[in-house]
């Protein structure tokens, strides 16, 4: 199986602040890999790190055979390769539909982005009731959904998720996790940041146990199934 992302002796930072010592992942095609971990010690620091948005980094970062160090993380997710960062990184003013379609910044997206924001509510319905709502007024839930669906719209290769189950309820939560460890990826992978191990466990192909800014373990999980 061909590798979709792989990262070498990857070391990140913030100013002074050493947080990632040396990593080394290795990301199949068609795979779901779940970093694990307590908050802090480095997993959010990772996925920012893959996509550029640190103070520093050395080591060596590819998707599909080529270097990405140093292309821009705009490029990165025009490219196909996108973060969904955790909270609620959204514009409060405007409706959930407009908050979708930013999502579908790049031409060849934006062209389709009706198909794709139709695609996002077959996975959240409830944003299919919501779409002329001001995100500002959603509950919390729906703003996470809300999140998501903005990621999904870019129709990615590589998707980057940080912890989509902050703040939420358990039963919110664990649908929500669910749904991404579902998602029918095509060719692409799906790397999940997650404190909660319970959440991705039995639906994701590998644990990657993060501590202290290293790889403390790598476990095999329970592959999650493709849609029919």
């Amino acid at each position: 199986m061909s590798s979709a992302l792989s990262v070498r002796g990857l070391s990140a930072g913030y100013g002074p602040l050493q947080v990632l010592d040396g990593i080394d992942l290795d990301v199949a095609e068609r795979e779901r890999v779940g970093l694990v971990g307590l908050n802090g010690h480095g997993k959010s620091t990772l996925m920012r790190a893959v996509v550029g948005l640190v103070d520093w980094r050395t080591g060596a970062i590819d998707s599909g055979g080529r270097t990405i160090m140093k292309t821009p993380t705009h490029r990165l997710a025009r490219e196909g390769i996108v973060l969904i960062p955790q909270g609620d990184s959204l514009f409060p003013g405007l409706s959930v539909r407009d908050n979708l379609d930013a999502g579908a910044f790049a031409p060849a997206n934006w062209r389709k982005r009706a198909e794709s924001r139709e695609r996002v509510v077959q996975i959240f319905p409830r944003l299919g009731e919501r779409m002329k709502q001001i995100v500002g007024t959603l509950s919390g839930g729906e703003r996470r959904m809300c999140s998501i669906g903005r990621g999904l719209m870019a129709e990615a290769h590589i998707y980057l998720v940080d912890e989509p189950s902050l703040g939420l309820a358990p039963g919110l939560a664990e649908t929500i996790v669910r749904t991404l460890c579902g998602l029918d990826l095509g060719g692409g992978a799906l790397v999940l940041a997650e404190q909660n191990r319970t959440l991705v466990e039995g639906r994701i192909d590998r644990i990657v146990r993060i501590h202290a800014g290293k790889v403390a373990s790598i476990e095999p999980g329970t592959p999650a199934q493709e849609p029919a």
